[in-house]
């Protein structure tokens, strides 16, 4: 056959060959040991948690070394992409700091010099590749139609036969010249193969940068590299851009393990140098007594936008990641708790093979302790910032006034054991409700040790006495003289070695007062809270509450 003529036949319009693109891309100039990485989704739905667990390991990994982050997506399948989809990834990375270097920054922006990085608009640069393996003799038209597909394939599978399209199975690898000119003259589709030169008795073996060395059957299947309508497959298109755009480390999921002899085989026939490829566990949870991998059907923790909405902050979330990715990091926080999570080192050879278990209580637990070391002014401004898309109701009290709001976060904010009530910011309004009137329902939790009389009598002595001039000292001095007053112990020591001689102590005091003002047993610095509401609304909260139990 004269391959010429067949290549002129099937890509009349392609003039350029591989060497006009690595012209046009030239290598990158980096220092060495430099990664360049790429989170390459595509649009066919929302961005998962796995995602942006791959995307922080690929953009780390980069950063770290001096090299460059490029998000391409790969929108090869139009029958499944979804409207927004290209948007809904980057804004998924940019809402938790996921910085780009390369690629799309925007839905309708990208930046640098090796683009575009939109797969559906680089098919020329695709069937120029497809051409030169044309006229090399490694690659076919192939004119079988879906139901021939099938056959085959139900075939193999009765006769427990390897899966594919190759040897006996590939009944249009050696079609003539004329076969394939009179089918193509009939309007008769098809698509290109791959004509492998594997061979079913060989092994091949390669270096992965998380699992270590890892040896595979040969691949033998003449895959498909550019569909009926021009397009390629991912296989394809990922090494031509790979190479092109300088990738040195394909950093992704260990579900594209098993394509790995494929993919080693396209460099091989395109005399491409391949990049390092390294294999990701995938993020697991517990259901039952057994894990399974993040369901985006079951598990709303699955979709990165499930933590937006719930107002994880930010920094609190990626942390977590890092924690799964690296189990040290944990250590590295206490040693450094003020430090950013970009000057922790990361590294490939410390992943689990075996799958991470995600733990939304240890992640909350994770950001409480993020968001207490915080000040009062930026826990203001992040949970006002959250509340503006996602909770009217807060944002307008919170706004209303920035040092009542600023006043609240800082209850118990010290250096040495500060209070960690928050672990998202949909929380606020619930921890923080007795503190607005317009949210202030109480349902009075009553302390169990003492009968309604004497609280009520306690409160009752309170409605008149607060004073907001007493600095906290002062303040609960005056509690002890009430407690004496009303004929409780004045101290607690002095209650525990005469408890039949008191109805209570001090303590107790502070806890009626505590539930009449916020309706609960357990909340921060009474004196703060009683000062941030003023003696008019203490005195109300208090006839209130005496009225009402």
């Amino acid at each position: 056959m004269n391959l010429a003529d067949l290549g002129q036949l099937l890509f009349p319009h392609i003039t350029k060959t591989p060497e006009d693109y690595f012209k046009l891309y030239p290598k990158r100039n980096l220092p060495e040991g430099a990664k360049v990485t790429r989170f390459a989704p595509s649009p066919t739905g929302f961005l998962h948690i796995g995602g942006l667990f791959a995307a922080l390991i690929n953009e780390r990994l980069a950063h770290q070394s001096g090299g460059v982050f490029m998000l391409r997506i790969e929108d090869t399948d139009k029958k499944r992409e979804v409207e927004d989809g290209v948007s809904g990834i980057i804004d998924g990375l940019n809402a938790f700091g996921i910085h780009i270097d390369e690629g799309f920054v925007a839905k309708d922006k990208q930046v640098g010099e090796y683009g575009t990085y939109l797969q559906s608009e680089r098919a020329e640069i695709y069937q120029t590749f497809a051409k030169d393996l044309l006229l090399k003799g490694l690659a076919y038209p192939c004119f079988c139609t879906e139901e021939e597909i099938s056959e085959i394939r139900a075939t193999q599978e009765a006769e427990k036969e390897l899966p594919g399209y190759y040897g006996k199975y590939a009944k249009c690898r050696d079609l003539t010249f004329e076969q394939i000119k009179e089918k193509i003259e009939q309007g008769i589709p098809y698509v290109l193969r791959l004509k492998s030169p594997g061979n079913s008795e060989k092994r091949i073996s390669f270096k992965d940068g998380i699992r270590g060395n890892i040896e595979m059957p040969e691949n033998i299947v003449d895959i498909v590299l550019l569909k009926t309508d021009g397009i390629p497959t991912y296989h394809f298109a990922h090494a031509i851009d790979d190479t092109l755009m300088g990738t040195t480390h394909v950093i992704r999921g260990d579900e594209w393990i098993s394509s790995v002899p494929i993919h080693l085989q396209l460099f091989y026939c395109l005399s491409l140098k391949p990049p390092k490829y390294a294999h990701i566990a995938p993020i697991m949870k517990m259901d039952g007594d057994s894990k399974r991998k993040l369901s985006k059907r079951k598990d709303p923790e699955a979709s990165v936008s499930y933590y937006s909405e719930e107002g994880y902050p930010k920094d609190g979330v990626i942390e977590y990641l890092l924690n799964l990715a690296n189990s040290n990091f944990e250590d590295f926080k206490k040693q450094n708790k003020n430090a950013d999570w970009r000057d922790f080192p990361l590294q490939m050879n410390k992943m689990s093979n075996s799958g991470c278990l995600f733990d939304l209580v240890k992640m909350n637990d994770m950001c409480k302790n993020k968001i207490a070391l915080k000040s009062a002014e930026w826990v203001y401004d992040e949970a006002l910032n959250w509340a503006k898309d996602y909770d009217k109701e807060l944002f307008g009290l919170l706004k209303a006034d920035k040092e009542y709001g600023v006043k609240l976060f800082n209850f118990d904010r010290n250096p040495e054991k500060p209070r960690k009530d928050l672990g998202k910011w949909n929380e606020v309004k619930e921890t923080f409700s007795y503190m607005f009137d317009s949210l202030f329902n109480p349902t009075y939790e009553l302390p169990q040790n003492l009968n309604v009389e004497d609280i009520k009598k306690i409160a009752s002595a309170y409605i008149d006495r607060y004073n907001p001039s007493l600095n906290k000292e002062e303040w609960f001095n005056d509690l002890k003289d009430l407690a004496e007053e009303v004929g409780f112990a004045r101290e607690v020591k002095e209650y525990k070695q005469n408890p039949d001689s008191f109805p209570g102590h001090v303590g107790d005091v502070s806890s009626v007062i505590r539930v009449g003002v916020t309706g609960r047993m357990k909340s921060p610095d009474l004196h703060g809270i009683l000062e941030a509401l003023g003696a008019d609304e203490v005195k109300r909260r208090l006839e209130k509450f005496v009225k009402e139990i």
